[in-house]
């Protein structure tokens, strides 16, 4: 991971601790449910994003060294198991 991938994602991370932390919150003072889950629902948002960052960092650092390095087939499979794991993106 790059210094800057890091960068960002730990800064995402720190985001998203915060919002874990007030959905806890929310769940504990018996909030009204759509508050809960508008909440919940943006969490999975910033994780996704976050996985985003992960991916694209991955993908311009290991995955081109792999595939100059003479890892091809490697770097096919981790990208095979990505996909299978998280499926296609939503068009």
């Amino acid at each position: 991971m790059t210094p800057e991938t890091r960068s960002q994602a730990l800064r995402r991370l720190k985001i998203i601790s915060g919002q874990v932390q007030a959905l806890q919150k929310q769940i504990e003072d018996g909030r009204y449910c759509m508050e809960v889950l508008d909440l919940s629902l943006s969490i999975q948002k910033a994780l996704r994003s976050l996985d985003g960052v992960v991916i694209e960092g991955h993908l311009r650092t290991h995955v081109v060294q792999q595939m100059t390095g003479g890892e091809e087939e490697r770097a096919i499979k981790e990208l095979v198991k990505l996909y299978k794991v998280q499926g296609p993106a939503d068009g």
